[in-house]
Parts: structure tokens; C-alpha cells; sequence
């Protein structure tokens, strides 16, 4: 296992772990609608070049195994993460949470206060885990569905 910068032309590598990784993974806290909505199988081309500039800004790092992205996860200069996907197959094997140890040395080098995310009911566990504590739930609407999810913060340092 290798974790490494985003390389440019993977963002259909990463687009296929996060949908394998909602499908395969959300659908026992989301509904069928709404996993359809968060991550639909198919992309028109706009949303298309809208996942692909958003992982061109984001610059996540990839789980690597056996010469192909598993995982990915970014951290931005304010400490949110946007993105932390884990593709299922991979799901429970370490993988998480050697990307999330990771993304903790990358901000304690960068000496930020706290991490935050909005994390899926999926995940809540996976991130309380690591001492993120739910701030806020949400309901935001995706494609004019309901999805619930939180706000959780990590407090690094003071």
C-alpha cells in the first residue's frame, strides 16, 4: 500500500471508487433514490467536467495497492475534507485508516487547529473513530433529494 499525490488524468479512476464506494458501501443508511442521486452511474459530460476540475482543485491523495487508486481523500488549507473515499473491496483492510493517519501528519505539519467534514451516516463511525465529534446535522439536497448527513470536527491543536 502507497499513499501518493493525485496524478493528473485519474479523476475517472477516483469518480469509479467514490460511486463503487456509495453504492457499495452507503446504500445500507441511504436509499436506493438517494444513493442514485448522490452518485449516479452515469455522468452527463457537464457533470463530468464539474467532478473533474473538482478533483483538479481538490489535489487528493491516493491509496495505491498493486498499481491502482483504492482510496482517496483531500485536505484543504482550512482543514475541511471533502472528499474520503474508500472503495469497497478495500473497505475494512486498513486502507481508511491509513489515509486518514496520513492526513493527520499532513496537518499537523501544517500546524492546522482542527479538521472538519461533512460526513455521510456511513461514515460518522469510521471519522468518531479518529475523535471527530458531530458539530451539525444536515439534510442537504443533492439532484432534489434528501440526504442526511454532519458536520464533525477534530480539534488538533490549540
Amino acid at each position: 500500500m502507497r499513499i501518493r499525490p493525485y496524478t493528473e488524468g485519474e479523476q475517472g479512476a477516483l469518480l469509479a471508487i467514490f460511486q463503487s464506494s456509495v453504492h457499495g458501501l452507503a446504500s445500507r443508511d441511504y436509499t436506493a433514490e438517494q444513493i442514485a442521486a448522490w452518485a449516479p452511474r452515469v455522468l452527463d459530460a457537464e457533470s463530468r467536467r464539474s467532478w473533474d476540475r473538482r478533483i483538479d482543485a481538490n489535489r487528493p491523495w491516493a491509496v495505491e495497492i498493486d498499481g491502482r487508486p483504492v482510496a482517496f481523500a483531500d485536505l484543504q488549507q482550512t482543514g475541511y475534507i471533502d472528499q474520503f473515499f474508500v472503495a469497497p473491496d478495500f473497505a475494512g483492510k486498513g486502507v481508511g485508516t491509513a489515509l486518514m493517519r496520513h492526513l493527520l501528519d499532513i496537518a499537523s505539519a501544517r500546524r492546522l487547529p482542527a479538521l472538519f467534514s461533512c460526513v455521510s451516516l456511513t461514515a460518522q463511525p469510521f471519522f468518531a473513530r479518529f475523535g471527530f465529534l458531530i458539530e451539525e446535522e444536515r439534510t442537504p439536497v443533492v439532484r432534489g433529494v434528501a440526504l442526511r448527513n454532519a458536520v464533525m470536527r477534530k480539534t488538533l491543536a490549540e
